[in-house]
């Protein structure tokens, strides 16, 4: 569920979060207990439908939705640079804190770097969802 009811203000936050109208935006790690709210809220900013896993669309941002459980953290986060723009940015989505499938921020930096990112910013993304904003290193860019 949503942190609120109301359309404009899921949207309001996910702006927020550096989403733009017109940007292709990749989703990774969909299933049921993701946020539909939020999802929604992205869809009605950028003005489009989620890209799903198997786009071959260059994307703007990512979004990897991640439990515990889930597989090998760093090959999550290599699949979700697989179609990212230049300068792109991934939003890694985790369970918060005492929710099933929460992942230790220590486990999130520690695969970050692996996997060619740096994580810059940690948010609460959506009411049961923590947000890590990941970049590509500035030193791999011209």
């Amino acid at each position: 569920m949503g942190a609120t009811a109301d359309p404009a203000a899921d949207e309001a936050a996910v702006a927020k979060l550096g989403f733009k109208s017109g940007q292709l935006v990749q989703e990774l790690g969909w299933d049921e207990q993701v946020d539909e709210d939020f999802r929604e809220a992205v869809e009605d900013l950028i003005g489009s439908e989620l890209l799903d896993e198997d786009a071959d669309d260059v994307a703007d941002v990512v979004i990897c939705w991640y439990r515990e459980g889930d597989g090998d953290l760093v090959d999550a986060l290599v699949d979700a640079i697989t179609n990212l723009a230049d300068g792109g940015i991934v939003w890694l989505l985790t369970p918060k804190k005492g929710r099933p499938g929460h992942v230790p921020a220590a486990e999130i930096d520690e695969a970050a770097p692996t996997a060619g990112l740096h994580a810059t910013t940690s948010v609460s993304a959506c009411a049961n969802w923590a947000g890590t904003r990941m970049t590509t290193p500035k030193s791999g860019r011209r």
